[in-house]
């Protein structure tokens, strides 16, 4: 399979790796299947979460029980913003993984200005990062988010190894970002490849994500062997012209009701964060993690139910959802 260079980490990744969210869904067994068939079919990078629940430990005890641990580059991230809180995340990821080291840690999910100041002040999650850099814990840090314009910003500090962010051909915001990190030789790091599933052919999508280069390595999340096997095969051959009128056809017809998350909807008057409704939706029905879907949802202190159908967000959204009939369905299909 094809190796590009992670930006400054200097690491050979594979153009398509394996994303670790959907894992969580799995037993140990199956887990372990998946990341052997990964391997052996050319892949050398998992990305995984604190967030994922069991994920982590799936991924330590898969490379465990296989001996597998330096076939691979191993990327995780964590939400929590604190000093200390981050010292002992990074700990508990070096556990479940069961290694001595990661190659990347990312601060997972930056929202807001607000979030980026609080992890990198002198109690922040950023210092902790840094000194286990210094101490060999981890080898390269790294950032994510959904927000493109938040993320350039970020990224003049100079301060990050990666950046990780949607890309798909549904999903094109990130491209000025992409391009920024290039040239300031930072790593680039695809996810939602396949737009959370919503891409019947997801080989296709990778087909054009892998034209851009720019990108460093694509993560789609697999939950199988045969989807391992389907989208590293996928990286073998370039885009068809038949393939590229695919592509634009299922672009098409996804348009009217496919949230980017670009969040020009926001800020919603009932307080309702309309851009992750659609994800735990998502989650739920593409993903199968009901569970945790439905647990994530139940702790959002605005939900769907709490829209009274001003109509605010539908005049800012520049692909012309109809945000308040799917505001609807997310409340119907969580029952809140």
């Amino acid at each position: 399979m094809e190796k590009r260079r992670l930006g400054k980490t200097n690491l050979e990744v594979s153009i398509v790796s394996l994303g670790g969210i959907p894992l969580q869904g799995l037993t140990q067994e199956e887990a372990t299947a998946v990341v052997k068939a990964a391997i052996e079919n050319g892949v050398n990078f998992i990305d995984t979460a604190r967030g994922y629940t069991i994920s982590e430990e799936l991924i330590g005890n898969a490379l465990d029980e296989l001996g597998m641990r330096d076939k691979v580059h191993l990327a995780t991230k964590s939400m929590v913003r604190t000093y200390e809180g981050m010292k002992r995340e990074i700990e508990l990821s070096l556990k479940t993984l069961k290694t001595d080291f990661i190659e990347l840690y990312q601060l997972h999910l930056l929202k807001t200005k607000e979030q980026y100041d609080e992890v990198m002040s002198d109690h922040g999650a950023y210092r902790a990062l840094l000194e286990a850099k210094q101490e060999g814990k981890i080898l390269n840090i790294g950032y994510t988010g959904h927000d493109a314009k938040l993320l350039e910003e970020i990224l003049d500090s100079k301060l990050f190894d990666t950046v990780q962010f949607p890309y798909n051909p549904i999903e094109k915001q990130g491209e000025a970002l992409f391009k920024k990190a290039n040239e300031n030789d930072m790593g680039v790091i695809c996810m939602k490849p396949i737009a959370g599933g919503s891409f019947e052919k997801g080989e296709l999508s990778i087909k054009w994500i892998m034209e851009n280069s720019n990108i460093s390595v694509i993560i789609p999340g697999m939950d199988s062997v045969v989807q391992v096997e389907k989208n590293t095969k996928a990286s073998e051959t370039s885009l068809t012209e038949e393939e590229r009128n695919e592509v634009y056809k299922i672009v098409q017809d996804l348009g009217t009701e496919f949230c980017r998350r670009c969040g020009y909807c926001l800020p919603c008057p009932q307080g309702i964060d309309i851009p992750t409704m659609f994800l735990f939706e998502a989650y739920l029905k593409r993903y199968d993690l009901g569970d945790w879907a439905q647990d994530r949802y139940s702790q959002v202190e605005n939900p769907a139910s709490k829209c009274v159908k001003c109509g605010i967000c539908e005049t800012r959204c520049p692909y012309n959802l109809p945000i308040i009939n799917m505001m609807k369905r997310v409340s119907e299909t969580f029952g809140r």
